[in-house]
């Protein structure tokens, strides 16, 4: 890039209360699937790093864990991470979904948010899905309760106003060199990528509990010599029924999932990928240093 062009470059906190929209918000940023996305709250466990060009801008997208509150340690270190990722980042997006408005979670993260003194930026979502009227006595009241730069009505899921929004986050980020490749989409390792893949499957295709009672960690990732990955994971359940209920009748679920979390990760990869997938009963996982370990949330437990 030519040395006169001024380039930015800056990270972006996206906060709000469970199922506010973030990580639809962040793939549809992305314009790729970076995060995962289900109707159940508390998807997202772990910080995301999205990264998207934008004009002569970085802008380094931090998708954290939605902001509740925490029962066991599980959910105390994913609601510790969402906090520490606001202190870091340049700028932050409270995310509000306005069929919910001002829930009990929304008017926490209200307060702790006019606590840090941060840079706010509100971004009401899901507008299509209610009438016009219903947005300005919402906006007032956030308003009227945080310092807010600027207000946006988006949907991430058909994308209207994401543009807009986008264009002024580019000129709002710090001047700085860019911190990363600008062909780069996130900092998630492929492993992680590849258990997160098939963790949204769980998700998707179980009910009830056990998407809550199960973690997914990638055991071996091996390129093979001809250019394809063998991928061997592992879903650690906390109840023997878990275990039964996702292999399924004659392995049929577990079989579904790995085929359709396979069918996304490997445009991400950019190869084909063998994966295989294996189910272990493993009782309090989520009390477990070494498991908080593994889906990166050691440091907040």
């Amino acid at each position: 890039m030519p040395d006169h062009i001024t380039t930015r470059c800056g990270f972006v906190a996206l906060v709000g209360a469970p199922n506010a929209g973030k990580s639809t918000l962040l793939n549809r940023m992305a314009g790729a699937k970076l995060s995962i996305v289900s109707p159940k709250a508390q998807t997202t466990r772990f910080r995301t790093l999205g990264i998207v060009m934008r004009e002569n801008a970085q802008i380094i997208f931090v998708d954290l864990p939605g902001i509740f509150k925490p029962k066991r340690r599980l959910d105390r270190a994913m609601v510790n991470a969402a906090w520490s990722g606001v202190q870091d980042a340049d700028l932050t997006l409270f995310l509000v979904d306005v069929r919910r408005g001002l829930q009990d979670d929304v008017e926490e993260i209200v307060k702790k948010l006019a606590e840090s003194k941060r840079k706010i930026w509100l971004v009401l979502n899901k507008t299509d899905l209610v009438s016009p009227d219903q947005l300005l006595p919402l906006t007032k009241e956030l308003t009227s309760r945080l310092s807010v730069e600027h207000v946006f009505m988006v949907s991430a899921r058909s994308g209207d106003g994401v543009n807009d929004m986008l264009h002024h986050l580019a000129l709002s980020v710090p001047e700085g060199p860019y911190l990363y490749p600008e062909d780069d989409l996130t900092d998630l390792p492929d492993r992680l990528l590849a258990a997160e893949m098939v963790r949204e499957q769980i998700f998707l295709q179980t009910h009830e509990e056990i998407p809550y009672h199960a973690t997914v960690e990638t055991e071996s990732f091996k390129e093979k010599p001809d250019g394809s990955i063998r991928i061997e994971v592992t879903i650690y359940v906390s109840r023997p029924g878990h275990k039964a209920i996702l292999i399924g009748d004659k392995g049929r679920r577990i079989k579904e999932i790995g085929m359709r979390a396979r069918s996304y990760l490997e445009p991400l990869l950019g190869c084909p990928c063998h994966l295989f997938l294996n189910v272990k009963e493993r009782a309090e996982w989520d009390k477990e240093t070494a498991r908080l370990r593994a889906i990166g949330l050691d440091e907040y437990g």
